[in-house]
């Protein structure tokens, strides 16, 4: 009698039936012998606007806000401590300041010798500070009786803690730039500076600064590193800037104008931002943008990542959602002079107007300007009356400048159509689409260019991200629910490369303490920062572009997300090597085959990244934030195809080299 049968016979029945129940393998075929059109190398690119303290507060690292005294109220953002009402006064003046565009300064009165009288800054939801780093305080400063002693710089922490201490000292009647380094012994999250005036008698103060020195390629007036580098990590094709609605402004008189942010930075005129109010659910006064970070900076920017330069400029319309003022048609030459003297201060010789101001900054070279935008988010027969005066002056001057047009805010409707229309008429070389969906639309929608016409204006996907609440809802996260959905969907873009030519995610960036909009691809805090699920999904795609199309079929069929499978592939003609997109929508683990049509041989093993959870709720954050992130490893192939099984809710990367 054999008591051990019956226990032998179970877990042998659970094999088969577990084998039964394990799905056929997907076969992915990809025919590396029939490579379709090329993909631009600067296909995925990024997109920045000042939103969410994007620029002040964030990759501006000035950590004085309000330095100028220009903001609406002049001393927002400035206390006076001390309790003694008769120890000193604050006195906003604007006659003899230090240029017609920074008209407003600050004169402190003091009353008595060793008064102590203070003045504090609170910052951008207060100053991060690393402890041993330097950092730069500065001010200009002149006594108008003819002499001043000194100003006392203190940091101090949470706690109201001194942390470091600077001095600027000797001076006298006229305005002077003073400096002076100073090296917190603690770092803090949210810090302070308080300026100490202990001399009796006035002086007067203007551009107070505190500026990290170990900025982005050490630049004076540089960008913040952490952020900089998250953005250079992407390997991005483009940078889209300023924006968005912000280069339309609310109202004309408060639209981005370039010419005012490049030169002196103490002579760059600030400006309320239009994200200021925009939502009532979260407010922003104190939003401002004093254009430390212009197009200069910009231009620098998109040379130091590798990016090519994508300026856009307002075309005589404010935001059509706000105010909807038009400029005058005979006023708008104005405006297209302004996009010529762009292309001049970006590839002029240091001989001309412009290109010289640019060389003047320490460019000598030129930035290499290739496309322009003109207008953002417009619709109507307004706009392309304004657009067709901007298209016929830059291609008469400038014919190898291409040019970007909006087609209106929406992915669909009847001002898409008709924006569509008159652009093909118009034989325009890009046109701006914009979609923010429900993480569905975009599964839905992979398919959108399949059929676009070929010969038209090429599509530029310029601003997306699937929004898991509704759009402009502040409950919105950064899921990987949505982010799997923007990874199916730019399965169709890199699939019909040939008509999407360039996309970017937006926005970019959020400061967790000051935000306007979600979700966004990058979110940081005074001294942290992190790139969302979405931001992955991004730099995947970006630093595994092929040259050209690899067409890609799935059980023999095209690949357009049957079964909730999507994928996309690209090929390097000269490495030899096909990069494979997969993307697995479902809740189930799918075992594929790669099989290489075409291909004599595969040289080596293969390199599989993969980005995904089960969790369609998960985020990252500053405490977790590679908690979804890509993880690396290597697959020999077999039987010359490669055999893996697709995570459930996941994205595959696959690199191979082939032989020829």
């Amino acid at each position: 009698m054999n008591l051990h049968k019956p226990a032998l016979l179970i877990p042998a029945a659970l094999l088969l039936l577990a084998a039964a129940a394990q799905p056929p393998a997907d076969l992915i075929s990809i025919a590396v012998t029939h490579p379709g059109p090329d993909i631009s190398p600067r296909m995925f690119g990024i997109f920045f606007e000042d939103i969410n303290f994007a620029a002040d507060g964030g990759l501006y690292p000035e950590l004085i806000k309000n330095r100028s005294f220009e903001f609406t109220e002049p001393l927002d953002s400035w206390t006076r401590v001390n309790r003694l009402t008769d120890a000193g006064e604050l006195i906003v003046r604007d006659q003899g300041g230090l240029n017609p565009d920074n008209a407003h300064y600050l004169r402190v009165r003091t009353n008595r010798d060793r008064s102590g009288f203070v003045v504090s800054n609170d910052g951008f939801r207060g100053m991060g500070l690393h402890a041993g780093s330097e950092y730069v305080f500065s001010a200009w400063v002149r006594a108008p009786s003819g002499a001043y002693g000194k100003i006392r710089a203190t940091l101090l922490d949470e706690r109201g803690n001194a942390v470091g201490e600077a001095v600027l000292s000797g001076f006298g009647p006229e305005w002077k730039r003073y400096e002076a380094v100073v090296r917190p012994d603690s770092t803090v999250q949210r810090g302070r500076l308080n300026l100490v005036f202990d001399d009796k008698g006035d002086v007067d103060i203007d551009m107070v600064s505190l500026f990290p020195k170990d900025t982005w390629a050490g630049r004076k007036n540089g960008l913040r590193k952490d952020l900089v580098q998250l953005l250079a990590d992407m390997k991005p094709g483009f940078l889209r800037f300023p924006g968005g609605c912000i280069v339309e402004g609310r109202r004309l008189a408060l639209r981005y104008q370039w010419k005012k942010t490049v030169g002196d930075v103490a002579a760059r005129r600030a400006i309320v931002n239009r994200w200021n109010d925009e939502f009532s659910h979260r407010p922003a006064p104190d939003y401002f943008q004093s254009f430390g970070l212009g197009f200069f900076e910009y231009f620098q920017l998109a040379e130091d990542i590798g990016a090519s330069p994508l300026p856009i400029l307002n075309c005589g319309m404010a935001c059509q959602f706000n105010s909807a003022e038009l400029a005058a048609l005979d006023t708008v030459d104005q405006y297209v002079q302004d996009t010529l003297d762009l292309v001049e201060f970006a590839n002029g010789s240091a001989d001309t107007r412009w290109g010289g101001l640019r060389a003047a900054m320490g460019h000598p070279w030129p930035f290499n300007l290739r496309m322009i935008g003109v207008g953002n988010e417009q619709w109507g027969p307004q706009y392309f009356e304004r657009y067709r005066r901007f298209s016929d002056a830059l291609k008469s001057k400038y014919p190898d400048i291409q040019i970007v047009a909006a087609a209106g805010p929406g992915p669909s409707g009847k001002d898409f159509e008709y924006a569509w229309t008159n652009l093909r008429n118009f034989k325009a070389d890009y046109v701006d689409e914009h979609y923010y969906a429900a993480p569905q639309w975009f599964l839905q929608n992979t398919g959108r260019y399949d059929k676009y016409d070929r010969s038209g204006p090429k599509v530029f996907a310029g601003e997306y991200a699937a929004q898991t609440v509704a759009i402009a809802s502040p409950q919105n996260r950064n899921t990987w629910e949505a982010a799997l959905a923007e990874a199916a969907f730019i399965t169709g873009l890199e699939r019909n490369a040939d008509v999407v030519r360039m996309a970017s995610y937006a926005p970019l960036l959020a400061h967790v303490d000051a935000w306007q909009w979600t979700p966004d691809l990058i979110w940081f805090d005074n001294l942290r920062s992190y790139g969302t699920p979405d931001y992955y999904v991004q730099k995947l795609y970006a630093t595994n572009i092929g040259k050209r199309i690899a067409p890609v079929s799935v059980n023999g069929s095209p690949s357009n997300g049957a079964g909730g499978v999507y994928t996309s592939a690209g090929m390097d003609d000269e490495s030899g090597e096909v990069i494979l997109k997969v993307v697995n929508s479902t809740d189930r683990p799918r075992p594929v085959r790669v099989r290489l049509e075409g291909a004599p041989r595969l040289e080596g093993q293969a390199r599989i990244t993969t980005l995904g959870t089960t969790d369609l709720k998960a985020e990252n954050s500053l405490d977790q934030p590679l908690h979804v992130a890509p993880a690396e490893r290597v697959l020999a192939p077999s039987d010359n195809q490669f055999e893996l099984t697709l995570g459930p809710r996941s994205m595959t990367v696959l690199r191979a080299k082939y032989g020829r």
